[in-house]
């Protein structure tokens, strides 16, 4: 059953989708997909080989069976996977993209003197061209504009604006990521598709865990941010609800910071002795 944490409803009914990045049962992608589940979406899930019992255990808890193997690196597997979805549903309504990777080494002191040119050259490749050939290749299968068209989901953070210890690389090719959401949401307008990227504050993920001083990440993101609490699951998993339904309809090219208000400080709150 789906976790019921997650309000169930009607919103998505009918509508059909792809997730990509789920790696167990704390990743973000796995919380969007419980929430559209709730909410009546049909899901595929694309999974990287080692992956596979992992990622049929969790679908199959909430009662969805189409897995689909999708290394986005290569690009003959990204066509299958793609050619597969068409085959078994002709069109989609909707891609949630929470993909990313850079080496542990690189996610730790200097970014200047840790970073090597085949590292930038992978971490952008996974965590931001994998998201431009897959919204490529899935607005080939969305509805047309005026069958409803379609909508994409990726995940940021705000390493990407703001620099971040350890975050290195990664940041970089966040922002990478943030500016192709754009391009990708100017280009696709006109066929109806809305393009919209979350950036969601630090969550326990296997992400968080690779990056170096990422407890202190957690500490400061609740300490420091507006609602003083962490971000949650049904948070980041109820924006991207809103941006793939018919709810954020007029919502593209945005990046939705979901982070307890952390993005908007400028100088946390500081305690003094009298």
């Amino acid at each position: 059953m789906t976790d019921t944490s997650f309000p169930a409803g009607d919103l998505l009914k009918g509508k059909r989708g792809l997730i990509m990045g789920v790696a167990n049962k704390n990743s973000i992608a796995w919380g969007i997909a419980q929430q559209l589940a709730a909410q009546g979406a049909e899901l595929a899930f694309s999974y990287q080989e080692a992956l596979e019992k992992r990622v049929r255990g969790l679908a199959e808890s909430i009662g969805q069976d189409f897995l689909i193997p999708a290394d986005v690196t290569n690009d003959d597997e990204m066509e299958a996977c793609f050619k597969t979805l068409q085959a078994r549903w002709g069109t989609i309504d909707f891609l949630v993209h929470a993909i990313a990777f850079a080496g542990k080494d690189e996610l730790q002191g200097s970014f200047t003197h840790n970073t090597t040119r085949l590292g930038f050259q992978r971490a952008m490749d996974i965590s931001a061209f994998s998201f431009v050939d897959a919204a490529k290749r899935a607005s080939a299968i969305m509805p047309s504009k005026e069958n409803g068209g379609g909508a994409m989901v990726c995940l940021t953070y705000l390493g990407s604006e703001r620099v971040v210890p350890n975050y290195n690389v990664m940041g970089v090719a966040k922002a990478a990521l943030e500016a192709s959401t754009r391009y990708i949401a100017r280009d696709l307008g006109p066929e109806g598709i809305r393009v919209n990227a979350i950036s969601a504050g630090p969550m326990r993920t296997l992400a968080m865990a690779g990056i170096s001083g990422g407890k202190t990440l957690m500490k400061t993101g609740k300490d420091w941010s507006m609602l003083k609490e962490d971000t949650t699951m049904e948070g980041v998993a109820g924006a991207a609800l809103y941006l793939l339904s018919d709810l954020g309809k007029s919502c593209t090219g945005e990046v939705l910071h979901v982070d307890a208000g952390f993005h908007a400080v400028g100088v946390p709150d500081i305690s003094e002795d009298e």
